[in-house]
C-alpha cells in the first residue's frame, strides 16, 4: 500500500471517529419545558419550580406515607474522568418530600470542552430531575453532556446519604 493511500485510509477512519463522537454528544430531541442556562463564567444554573415535563412517564414507586429522606437543600461535589481527565461538578438538590423541587449545578472545569459540556448538562438538568423522586434518579445523558452524568449521580448517592 502507498504511503498517500494509507494516509488517506488514517485520515478517513479519523473522520468518521469524529463524526460518530459528535453525533453520540447531539442533543436529544427531547426538549426540556424549561431551562436556566449557566452563566458564561461557569455559574450556576437551577430551577426552584417543578416542571411537570417527563414526569407522566415515570413510574410511581409504592409509598408507605413516610419519607425516607429527610426535606432541606443538600449539596455534594461528584467527579468523573473526561479525556482531559479528572473533572468535578457540584450538585445541590432540594428535596421536599422525597422529590427533588430544585437542582443548582456548579460547574468546576479544567479546560474549555469540559466548562461547555458541564455548562450544557447544567442548562438542561432541571427539566430532566425536578419533580421526580429522588431514588429514580439515574442520569445518562443530558443536552449532549454524557460524562458530566456519572459525576452528577456520584453526587446524588453522596446527597441521598446526606438526607437520611
Amino acid at each position: 500500500m502507498t504511503t498517500p493511500l494509507r494516509k488517506s485510509l488514517y485520515v478517513g477512519f479519523a473522520g468518521l471517529s469524529i463524526i460518530g463522537t459528535a453525533a453520540a454528544c447531539a442533543p436529544t430531541t427531547e426538549a426540556p419545558s424549561t431551562q436556566t442556562p449557566a452563566t458564561p463564567e461557569g455559574g450556576q444554573a437551577g430551577s426552584s419550580s417543578p416542571s411537570s415535563a417527563g414526569t407522566s412517564s415515570s413510574t410511581a414507586v409504592a409509598s408507605t406515607g413516610a419519607s425516607t429522606y429527610k426535606d432541606g437543600t443538600y449539596s455534594s461535589d461528584g467527579t468523573y474522568t473526561s479525556p482531559n481527565g479528572q473533572e468535578t461538578v457540584g450538585v445541590e438538590l432540594t428535596l421536599a418530600a422525597d422529590k427533588v423541587s430544585a437542582v443548582n449545578i456548579t460547574v468546576h472545569p479544567s479546560n474549555p470542552n469540559t466548562k461547555k459540556f458541564q455548562g450544557e448538562f447544567a442548562s438542561g438538568i432541571a427539566a430532566q430531575i425536578v419533580g421526580k423522586d429522588i431514588d429514580e434518579l439515574n442520569v445518562s445523558k443530558v443536552a449532549g453532556s454524557s460524562l458530566t452524568s456519572g459525576g452528577f449521580n456520584e453526587a446524588v448517592e453522596q446527597i441521598k446519604s446526606q438526607a437520611k
